[in-house]
């Protein structure tokens, strides 16, 4: 009888807890962060082929296949891994990317790819003559950087230990470009570590279009001073030393040169003779003989496009832009086929908007315009004059695809479904695939001509949307409010399935709030969003709130931070929590506040400045002085600490624990290569001295993202937990 009742009350009890929360099944941070079962399906590196018509992916990480656009068929697999490339374990290899030569007779395949900082990785490269059907390595050795086809196809250049090479495909012989990298010291071909991060390019040489020259970055960083990383997992703990310019102090002195095959010589770019500066882009117009060099002031108001004679380094100036506050750097610089324009965005009027001069410098004519922002230049079709970019015209929430022609008109709209929209285009721009999400339906791959028609579906997530349903996703809502500032802020609120609106429930804020950022997007969040979700679940509603500074609202609500970071974000998010909080259903004795990163110190600041509001904050890996940050990106909102001490200190939390009266965790990895572990240290080593209650975890080894093995999982957890205990 004991047996029996025993078990009609285990099966109550499971069915109860399977059913909690609208009959559903329950999210748990091991089905997001272990199983993945909300992970999206995506298209792995597709690249469109020559003509316009087939592209190329990656699948099964083993296979590159050809399909075509028209029919989306698969036409042929053009390389395999399988009974070719195979590691200790018998496993075939991983194809971590690949690149095809201009006339698409050969591949260059990366393998074994490992990664150094955000954006670069180093590998083991093959070459794979695809008529031949034959594989080489491309060297043997130490693993390689940024292998690059020629554009005749016959040469192949790479970085290694510092310096560039190019490799002979036919005979086989590798000959040095430079010759006098040092690790910390020189660098030639790759950039240093604050370019990689805040100019977001780690490639450094680019070969001519006719193939006899290659134009490459030098980075003298040698009087720059070093940071240093313990490694732990051994007896004695290794260090790890690498160039870190903090704001204010010495950055790596930049300087471009060109290598001509013909000669052998180097000849240096003339930049001026102003050396602390950057130079955040260099790119080959159209024409052999002129390299286009970007120079930036240290302060990045002021952007001047020089022209360089390839074979005397002498330099004229194209183009200049200056700006009362930064000036953002892009890609969006298009020589046109005429050889005698070019097209560049920019904030001129106060929205990001594309335009056209001459290569006399002269403006021809602002191509879009409006209240708007572009968000991205995709390209242009010279035969018809058409160009292709996606804006927020729509909304600040949503990114939609649109042509207009050179001259200005017949504009057009070409994504036809609501919410986020992601295309890349065919070359020739005669289809492109795109990635469409909302904030409420996970992303769909589909395949359109160039004037917007669907041809198919490639991927519709399906069975992820089925998931969704099965573990109950509530619906996610928009909304906005009037600060006491007369400031309309946007916001995303989820609350849980059962919600009734007599009764109150705690809220957590999540923030990240840095300039141009934006959390509030009409677009899928796979993870966080499925954790949000999971919170729901156990009772809490979920906020995130852009606050001024953010992005796609125009310049003077992005820029009206500058030299003041975090003062009008911290008001803003303290503002958006006592707007909720007069809301009947928001408890307002239980608000909590999580961000990472810039989102970490903000959530810090809110719990410090705002603390008759928020009674707890979660910050991941969190700046807690501007003064421990990098230069290009500080200096650019800040200028420099010495210009500007009070706008470094009257924001940074780690002046603020005194305020500190809620709940407060900090969390971070030791090998945080961005914001590194003395922010949470010194933060720590504050509040000890405040006498402030706090709870801490570190991740031994790990860097800003705390990705791999179990870490994420464990994290999630850990601030679940917290939430749970003190929410």
């Amino acid at each position: 009888m004991y047996k029996t009742a025993f078990i009609i009350f285990f099966v109550l009890f499971s069915a109860a807890v399977f059913l909690q929360g609208g009959n559903h099944r329950q999210i748990t941070v091991e089905k997001i962060w272990d199983e993945e079962i909300f992970r999206p399906e995506t298209i792995e590196k597709a690249k469109s082929m020559n003509d316009g018509l087939r592209y190329s992916l990656i699948e099964d990480e083993t296979e590159i296949n050809i399909y075509e656009y028209e029919t989306d068929d698969f036409l042929e697999t053009i390389f395999s891994t399988q009974n070719i490339l195979h590691v200790e374990d018998d496993e075939p290899v991983k194809i971590d990317d690949y690149h095809f030569n201009d006339d698409e007779t050969m591949l260059l395949i990366a393998t074994e790819t490992m990664p150094i900082y955000r954006r670069s990785r180093e590998s083991v490269f093959y070459i794979w003559d695809i008529d031949a059907g034959e594989l080489t390595l491309l060297v043997e050795g130490d693993k390689q950087r940024l292998a690059t086809f020629s554009p005749c196809g016959s040469m192949i250049a790479f970085v290694r230990n510092n310096n560039i090479y190019v490799k002979d495909i036919a005979s086989g012989e590798i000959n040095a470009v430079t010759d006098d990298g040092v690790y910390n010291e020189i660098i030639n071909g790759n950039t240093d570590w604050v370019y990689e991060e805040e100019f977001a390019f780690t490639q450094g040489f680019f070969w001519s279009p006719d193939s006899e020259k290659i134009a490459f970055y030098k980075f003298d960083e040698s009087h720059v001073k070093e940071f240093v990383m313990m490694k732990y997992g051994e007896l004695y703990p290794e260090e790890y030393r690498f160039k870190y310019p903090k704001a204010g102090e010495d950055n790596a002195i930049v300087t471009i040169h060109i290598y001509d095959f013909n000669t052998g010589e180097t000849i240096p770019v003339d930049t001026g003779e102003e050396k602390d500066q950057y130079i955040p882009r260099i790119k080959w117009t159209k024409d052999p003989e002129k390299l286009s060099v970007q120079r930036m002031n240290r302060h990045q108001n002021r952007l001047e496009i020089l022209l360089a004679d390839a074979a005397t380094g002498e330099t004229e100036l194209l183009y200049k832009e200056d700006n009362l506050y930064y000036i953002d750097i892009t890609d969006d610089l298009t020589f046109l086929d005429d050889n005698e324009h070019f097209v560049i965005t920019g904030e001129k009027d106060g929205f990001n908007h594309i335009y056209l001069y001459d290569m006399d410098g002269l403006l021809v004519r602002q191509i879009t315009k409006g209240e708007w922002d572009v968000t991205g230049f995709l390209g242009i079709d010279p035969e018809n004059e058409i160009i292709y970019y996606t804006s927020r015209e729509e909304s600040p929430f949503t990114n939609h695809l649109y042509s207009i022609g050179l001259n200005g008109k017949n504009k057009h709209r070409l994504s036809e479904e609501e919410g986020f929209n992601v295309p890349s285009f065919s070359k020739g721009h005669k289809f492109f695939i795109n990635r469409n999400s909302t904030i409420n339906t996970p992303p769909k791959y589909t395949i359109h001509r160039a004037c917007g028609e669907p041809v198919k579906v490639r991927q519709d997530n399906q069975e992820l949307d089925s998931l969704t349903n099965e573990f109950g996703y509530v619906p996610v809502e928009f909304f906005s409010f009037t600060t006491s500032e007369d400031i309309e802020l946007n916001g995303w609120m989820i609350k849980p399935d059962d919600f009734d609106p007599e009764k109150e429930y705690p809220l957590l804020m999540y923030v990240y709030g840095g300039p141009g950022s934006q959390t509030v997007l009409d677009r899928w969040n796979a993870f966080n969003g499925a954790w949000f979700q999971m919170l729901t679940q156990k009772g809490y509603v979920v906020v995130s709130v852009d606050n001024r500074g953010t992005g796609s609202r125009g310049e003077e609500f992005k820029k009206m931070t500058y030299l003041r970071l975090g003062k009008y974000e911290t008001i803003d998010q303290t503002e958006a929590a006592k707007y909720l909080a007069s809301l009947d259903y928001v408890d307002s004795g239980r608000i909590g506040i999580f961000g990472w990163s810039y989102g970490g110190y903000l959530s810090t600041l809110c719990l410090a400045k705002g603390n008759d509001i928020f009674s707890m904050a979660i910050a991941i890996a969190p700046v807690t002085t501007w003064r421990f940050y990098d230069t290009i990106y500080t200096e650019r909102f800040m200028r420099t600490p010495q210009e500007n001490p009070d706008g470094y200190d009257d924001n940074s939390p780690i002046n603020h624990v005194d305020s500190i009266i809620g709940d407060y965790l900090i969390v971070h990895g030791t090998a945080d290569d961005n914001v590194h572990y003395q922010h949470t240290i010194e933060m720590a080593d504050a509040l000890i001295e405040a006498d402030v209650d706090f709870e801490m975890m570190i991740y031994p080894d790990h860097n800003h993202s705390i990705m791999g093995g179990n870490a994420r999982l464990h994290l999630y957890r850990l601030m679940t937990d917290f939430i749970l205990r003190t929410l």
